[in-house]
Parts: structure tokens; C-alpha cells; sequence
């Protein structure tokens, strides 16, 4: 198993609409750890660790968010966090 690390910023209308709530679920659903929070500029920042799939499978449950609309995602992949044992907001 392949275990990656994304920084990701989404934007457009991702915050107040359950964005991090879905996020975690998400996450925790599938296995993946790391931590989603909101920014002040009206962004969210995520980073999550798991398999590609993993990470995949959360973005696409964050979109099916009845109110949430990602318009753009800024993305990088960065060093794995071998002691990270969870998904949580902050």
C-alpha cells in the first residue's frame, strides 16, 4: 500500500456549508488521517494521508455535498506524518 500526503486548498463556496463535518466522515470512512480547517480568506486547508484512492474517494464525498461548490484546488504532495493515527477539524 502506497501512502501519500496532500496539502490541498480548496476554494469557491466551502465554508458554513458542512465541508469539514463531510471531510471527516469521509476520511474516516475510508482509513485516510491528517486534518481539515478553515482559513480566514474563506479557503479550506486539508491535509490528508492514505492511499491516492483513499484521498480520491474523500474529494469526491466533500463534492457531493449538497451546498458545497469546490471552484478551484490547490494541491502538492508533502512528507508522510508516520505517527498520525486519525482524521480531525480544527
Amino acid at each position: 500500500m502506497n501512502i501519500i500526503r496532500r496539502h490541498i486548498v480548496f476554494y469557491g463556496w466551502v465554508q458554513g456549508v458542512g465541508f469539514r463535518w463531510r471531510a471527516r466522515n469521509a476520511a474516516q470512512a475510508v482509513g485516510a488521517t491528517g486534518w481539515v480547517r478553515n482559513e480566514y480568506d474563506g479557503s479550506v486547508t486539508m491535509e490528508i494521508q492514505g492511499t491516492e484512492e483513499q484521498i480520491d474517494r474523500v474529494i469526491l464525498a466533500i463534492e457531493e455535498g449538497r451546498w458545497v461548490r469546490i471552484e478551484n484546488m490547490e494541491s502538492r504532495q508533502i512528507p508522510v506524518d508516520p505517527e498520525e493515527r486519525s482524521f480531525h477539524t480544527e
